[in-house]
């Protein structure tokens, strides 16, 4: 049997199928006349808003999906199996156990720091001006050859402060760099030894930056380095100079250097006055 919304490949949608949503949510979608207004379905008296499902487009669409009355309906259906489903736990008692507290206890707070970085930058903006003389800074640094250092790059992230240092103690004792990365790291790139591709000093954290300056080929930093995610090790698999991109070329990539950097700056700004306690 096909899959409810296999266009959407939500994890949830593989539980109904098509064939039983139509027979058992087809009438109920004909029905709007008594929805209030910005309200796209109602389960149960719990509504459905219409914001609720321009969210839903927008993800679907951010995945590859064609906005359509298809892709809206569909949208719809999913919000609608989903909270049936939720409030089938909220009945059969599942919401107020220890796992489910936590998991929306992360959700909530994962949101809530997107949604504080967003009206950060919002409320901050990085402007085109802010970007030409970010540009024209990094281009003079250069120095006379005007010729700027690329670096490719391994990393190993860890949670705290002892475990990059065993980690560091690991490497210097002669076990490989990759090695390692593959048996401790948590970044994304763990499986490839830790291998994050050719990188220019403005394009990572400036904490980074300023090791990889220090460092020649086949170097590792010599202390563990800290950074909002957690503690890093970086080694320089390679080096090259080459001349620097044009403004064009060169504009989005600067824009993401310094609103990463905006943003760092922020959370540190907020920690530095907060009471943290780390195990």
């Amino acid at each position: 049997m096909k899959l409810l919304i296999s266009r959407l490949k939500p994890s949830v949608a593989q539980l109904i199928t098509s064939s039983i949503l139509l027979g058992c949510f087809g009438s109920a979608f004909a029905q709007q006349s008594g929805l209030p207004i910005n309200a796209a379905a109602s389960v149960n008296g719990a509504i459905i808003t219409n914001d609720m499902v321009e969210q839903g487009i927008k993800v679907a669409i951010s995945q590859g999906q064609k906005d359509s009355p298809e892709l809206r309906k569909a949208v719809i259906q999913k919000l609608v199996e989903v909270m049936l489903l939720s409030q089938q736990a909220e009945k059969d008692g599942l919401a107020n156990s220890e796992k489910a507290n936590s998991q929306l206890a992360l959700i909530r707070q994962n949101y809530l720091a997107d949604l504080e970085l967003s009206t950060f930058m919002a409320q901050n903006p990085i402007t085109d001006a802010d970007v030409q003389a970010e540009y024209n800074r990094e281009v003079s640094s250069l120095g006379p050859q005007g010729m700027i250092t690329e670096y490719k790059i391994s990393d190993i992230a860890v949670a705290t402060e002892a475990e990059a240092q065993a980690a560091l103690d690991r490497i210097k004792k002669g076990e490989p760099f990759d090695k390692v990365a593959r048996s401790v790291s948590l970044g994304p790139n763990k499986a490839q030894g830790g291998a994050a591709g050719w990188v220019q000093p403005g394009q990572v954290p400036p904490q980074i930056g300023s090791v990889l300056a220090t460092l020649g080929k086949g170097q590792v930093c010599s202390a563990p380095i800290q950074m909002q995610q957690g503690w890093y090790l970086v080694k320089v698999e390679d080096k090259k100079s080459s001349k620097p991109p044009t403004f064009e070329q060169a504009k989005q990539a600067v824009r993401a250097g310094l609103i990463q950097k905006k943003q760092y700056e922020f959370v540190a700004k907020i920690a530095k006055d907060s009471k943290i306690v780390v195990q």
